[in-house]
């Protein structure tokens, strides 16, 4: 008697330990799979690269450092730099006319440029200052500081949109321009840096990147970077490089859906629609 309730007791645990076993088994299994598709959901997809077509070329002059750019009723205004040459322009795009022009202070390297209401905000390298205009008759309204340099500026019918070369845009008050957030721009690589003249299109951020020919589309919501746009090919045809005449200036006609895209010291401004690349 005793022999079979040892026996009947370690059947009982042999099947135990398979059942726990398979139970073991399993967990492993759905861990895993909860795993594999965490990894899926963290792994960043591939950011696609956009390539032109060419609408239409506009002439531009070729002495403009051009550091910012912006299209507003009918007129292109663009923002030049280096000391003692930096201006503020209000240009026919069809002609490249310069129809008005204020000149800077030598202490002022021309940056940035943007239209918020009826003024005109321009920054400026490493004065830390903005300067905000009068919007028809150029006329300086106030000055504003802030702690970084000046590079890029936009804005998105909220907020003032501003770079500082680094891999951060900062959103500031239009009014105050107290800065209430920072936007961490990055892609599957990590930060993207050098960031350039901004341009906001339809609930994304355009920057050009210092010293290449791409252009970043960036989510205001994420900072992550969700395409890419390669315009090498305008730069060869502008006699563009990587060091001084470089791809710098971004404008959107919102109106006329239009793109205007141009570089320091270029001789044309390019209209151009973004296509996907071809598979």
């Amino acid at each position: 008697m005793k022999t079979n309730l040892t026996g009947r007791m370690k059947r009982n645990n042999f099947r135990l330990a398979i059942v726990l076993s398979v139970l073991f088994v399993h967990a492993l299994a759905a861990c895993a799979d909860v795993h594999d598709q965490k990894a899926k959901q963290q792994t960043p997809k591939e950011i696609p690269v956009y390539t032109y077509k060419l609408v239409n070329l506009y002439p531009h002059d070729p002495e403009a450092f051009t550091q910012g750019l912006l299209y507003e009723s009918g007129f292109l205004y663009e923002s030049t730099g280096l000391y003692g040459k930096s201006d503020l322009r209000k240009i026919n795009p069809e002609t490249g006319d310069v129809l008005q022009i204020h000149k800077l202070p030598e202490k002022h390297f021309g940056e940035g440029i943007t239209i918020y209401n009826n003024t005109i905000i321009q920054l400026t390298w490493k004065s830390g200052t903005g300067l905000v205009y009068d919007r028809e008759s150029f006329k300086l309204l106030r000055t504003f500081d802030y702690p970084t340099q000046g590079w890029g500026i936009t804005h998105d019918g909220k907020n003032i949109i501003m770079s500082d070369g680094t891999s951060s845009l900062y959103l500031l008050d239009p009014h105050t321009f107290r800065q209430t957030r920072t936007i961490k721009v990055h892609d599957g690589n990590g930060p993207v840096t050098r960031l350039n003249e901004l341009e906001y299109i339809n609930g994304t951020i355009y920057a050009n990147i210092w010293q290449s020919y791409r252009i970043a589309m960036i989510s205001p919501a994420t900072g992550m970077v969700t395409g890419w746009i390669d315009l090498e090919g305008l730069a060869i045809i502008a006699g563009g490089d990587k060091k001084k005449k470089v791809l710098n200036g971004i404008a959107y006609d919102r109106a006329g859906d239009r793109l205007f895209v141009t570089g320091k010291l270029w001789p044309t401004v390019f209209e151009i629609e973004i296509l996907p690349l071809p598979q």
